[in-house]
């Protein structure tokens, strides 16, 4: 019996290894679709777990507060960065000796270390997505410093910039502590038809959609996604977006590099 035991502990630390390892799938991450974890007073959507071309470790989530959900408490994390936007709600978020409020669209780089903690100080529910990842080749905190360190940033603040088929919104695009460089803007586009014409990049890249309708190919795959919905295209993967609604669409896009 105790050499079955042991058997069965050793295969389940071997199958939790491989859990970690196993590298996340390119393609649609539906909001409909995505598993549900019910707290008190909170809701939970997992979107990925694992490694990519450019991380030891990626995760994405989305957190829902309600109104009134006791905050957690200020927390630092050592070796993983964090990059969070919010979907929809009013956040107040304190990272080491600085609080802001923000609103949808908003968006937070938090490096390695620094102090954080929000709360939802809206009339409604807040939810907001979460990543949180860790560079092959280890943190590199002065390269964060040198390059501004961590950012609060307030949509209602930022510039639209139109052009021809739209519109975009620029968020940053900077090196940080586990990223060469790292660029996040909104694209807008106000009638059907592509973005541009598909493409490959090294950067692995993101794209989260906001509102409307929208058609993504990657590689020899084509997904169809609407608000709240997110693709990961990662590292020289050929992709191409665009709007295939009888509206306009706008979504996030960020890609990061080592």
């Amino acid at each position: 019996m105790n050499k079955l035991i042991l058997i069965a502990l050793v295969a389940s630390m071997f199958m939790d290894v491989n859990a970690q390892s196993t590298e996340v799938s390119s393609g649609l991450y539906a909001w409909d679709k995505l598993m549900i974890k019910q707290g008190t007073q909170r809701v939970g959507r997992k979107l990925m777990e694992g490694s990519s071309p450019h991380f030891e470790f990626l995760e994405m989530h989305a957190t829902t507060q309600e109104k009134g959900a006791k905050s957690a408490a200020p927390h630092a994390q050592k070796n993983l960065e964090e990059v969070i936007i919010v979907k929809e709600g009013t956040m107040k978020f304190t990272m080491d000796s600085e609080s802001v409020v923000l609103g949808p669209g908003s968006a937070i780089l938090i490096p390695p270390l620094a102090m954080q903690s929000l709360e939802n100080i809206g009339n409604g529910p807040l939810t907001y997505y979460v990543m949180m990842f860790r560079s092959k080749k280890g943190k590199e905190m002065d390269r964060s410093k040198n390059a501004g360190g961590p950012l609060l940033i307030d949509a209602d603040l930022l510039k639209y910039i139109s052009n021809e088929k739209g519109g975009r919104i620029n968020y940053f695009n900077r090196p940080t502590a586990m990223c060469e460089n790292f660029e996040m803007h909104v694209t807008q586009l106000n009638t059907k038809g592509p973005s541009h014409a598909p493409h490959t990049h090294i950067d692995s890249e993101i794209i989260l959609v906001i509102n409307g309708q929208v058609e993504l190919s990657i590689d020899e795959m084509t997904y169809t996604g609407s608000d709240g919905d997110l693709f990961l295209i990662k590292s020289n993967e050929m992709h191409g977006i665009k709007n295939i609604g009888e509206g306009p669409c706008k979504y996030f896009a960020w890609r990061w590099r080592q």
